[in-house]
């Protein structure tokens, strides 16, 4: 995925909108600029993790809208849950401070590490099984021919 902000995007900006928070964008340029779908878009929206404004029959996102997008891209590249990514994100917008989010994120960070070793030790597990059977045929076979 491309998530790079530094790229160029044009934008859809109220005529009376001068300030950077003002900003706001289409459903296309956000598709685009983290590379992925629109559906995708909408679905985030479905969950509850974007609320973009209507300008008629179009979606519009703000600057706040692009920054849920991105730390919910980030919570699925860390293999989070988007029940995870939602308790998350809307703590970002919680006026509470950093520090209450940043206990959060470690805790859930710290669960997921958890969860992904035992993953990793039950997988060597798997593989020293697997390698048990392939030696087991291997021998078998020398023995057939």
């Amino acid at each position: 995925m491309r998530a790079s902000p530094s790229l160029a995007m044009s934008t859809v900006t109220p005529p009376n909108a001068a300030s950077e928070g003002a900003r706001q964008f289409t459903i296309t340029e956000l598709a685009h600029e983290f590379d992925i779908t629109p559906r995708a878009i909408r679905f985030y929206e479905d969950m509850g993790l974007l609320e973009p404004s209507r300008a008629g029959r179009n979606r519009v996102y703000t600057h706040r809208d692009r920054t849920r997008l991105k730390l919910t891209l980030r919570g699925k590249r860390l293999g989070l849950s988007l029940q995870e990514i939602k308790q998350l994100v809307d703590m970002y917008d919680a006026s509470s401070g950093a520090a209450p989010q940043l206990r959060a994120f470690l805790e859930v960070l710290q669960q997921h590490r958890r969860q992904l070793e035992q993953q990793l030790d039950d997988i060597e597990v798997t593989l020293a099984e697997i390698a048990q059977h392939e030696d087991r045929c291997k021998s078998l076979l020398k023995q057939v021919k």
